[in-house]
Parts: C-alpha cells; structure tokens; sequence
C-alpha cells in the first residue's frame, strides 16, 4: 500500500491489535463497541476487512539487550479502520485516529487504504452513513468522491442524530481510478513531507503525547464516526 517510505505503515487488524484498538475506540466513540464485537469481525464475519496504520519505526531499537528482552516494544497502532464488502459493495463500518495523532492526515490516510483495498477486491461502489453534523468528514469522502444519496433517521443512538447516506459509485471505473490514484499521489507526498521527528521515543513505555485540544477530542466523524479531524 506505500513504497516503504511513509511514515506510517497500514497492515491487516489481527487480534493481538484489540486491546489498542478499543482504547482509541474509547476515547472516539460515545457507545464503542466490545472487544468481542471485534473478535466476531476478525475471526467470524467473512465479508469483513480491518486494518490499523502504525507509525513507522525508523531505526533499530538502540536500549540494551536485557531491556529489549524485558519490555519489548513496536510502533504504536494509531488509527484503524472497515468495511464489509458483499458482493460488489463495500460498506465502511467504523474508521477512527487516536486522539493525540490527528490532524496529520490520518483518517485520510486510512480512507484512501480502504478505497484500494475495495478496488483490489473488485468492489463497484463504496458506501458510508456519516453524522449530518460532521462536516469535516462529509467534506473529505466529497473530496474522494462521495455524494449523498439519502439520509437515515435517529440513525445514532447516543443522540438520535441523522446520517446521511454517502456513496461513491463506479468506483472500479477508469475515470475514478485516475482520480483517485492522483489523490492518493498526492497524499502520500504531503505525508512523506511531515515526517515523524524522533520517532522511535513515540514508542517508548514513558512517551508523553502533544497535548489534545478539547475541539478536537470531542468530535465525531463516522458510523461510527472519529473523523474529528483527518
């Protein structure tokens, strides 16, 4: 999915992964889901796909040997994202960055990871519900082609908040292809412009994240929706 010189890396969610997971799930949902939600996606629901985006590592792991041994560590998972794909429509079903890393593209990042994924898989169309209040969201899967096709009431349940229906059809199409690859170009190429400063600290059992505006810890993007901010 890069060329081995993003920042950041997106690989398969596996269950290992939960327990990363459900912490940024905590803090970006007001209802999140169970870790045995995500064990029925991982190891029961065949139509479902997840992965997670980690932070590069950028250099060995320079500590001792008998600190490695002890206290292993692996760049922290900073956002993830799915979809169901049945037959040819794949439906993003959660997509959220952990709080302390937004901001620096990430939920596009993941967006646009699983716009390629449905391609590879022969998907025609993708399809979303996002809060008729998210505008930021609304604003970056317009970016990536999406319009809306239709609103479902009440749709979530922490307020009785609306959703639109956002759908990008004929994504399997030539135009869309060069468009979206394009975008994705032009992505990578900012992303690899804000690389990460002392990354391997990031790693580290007493790292101390940039503070979080509360502006940006409160909102909510997706379905299921942390788009707070891509």
């Amino acid at each position: 999915m890069d060329d081995g010189q993003l920042p950041y890396v997106i690989r398969p969610m596996r269950w290992e992964d939960v327990s990363a997971v459900m912490a940024i799930e905590r803090e970006s949902f007001p209802l999140p889901w169970s870790s045995y939600t995500y064990r029925h996606e991982l190891t029961e629901n065949a139509y479902s796909h997840y992965i997670v985006t980690q932070a590069r590592a950028t250099g060995p792991d320079a500590r001792p040997w008998w600190q490695r041994l002890l206290r292993p560590t692996s760049p922290p998972i900073v956002g993830y994202a799915g979809f169901w794909l049945i037959t040819d429509e794949a439906h993003i079903s959660t997509i959220a960055v952990a709080a302390s890393w937004r901001g620096r593209g990430l939920g596009e990042f993941l967006l646009s990871a699983m716009i390629e994924r449905s391609l590879q898989l022969r998907a025609t169309m993708v399809t979303l519900e996002v809060r008729v209040s998210n505008q930021v969201a609304q604003n970056l899967y317009q970016k990536y082609g999406f319009a809306i096709v239709g609103t479902r009431p009440h749709y979530y349940r922490d307020n009785q908040e609306d959703a639109h229906i956002m759908t990008a059809e004929k994504v399997n199409g030539d135009d869309y292809r060069r468009q979206f690859t394009a975008m994705q170009t032009a992505l990578w190429a900012r992303m690899r412009a804000e690389a990460i400063p002392a990354l391997d600290k990031r790693y580290q059992p007493d790292y101390n994240p940039r503070p979080v505006t509360l502006s940006k810890a409160k909102g909510l993007w997706c379905r299921r929706d942390s788009l707070c901010s891509e």
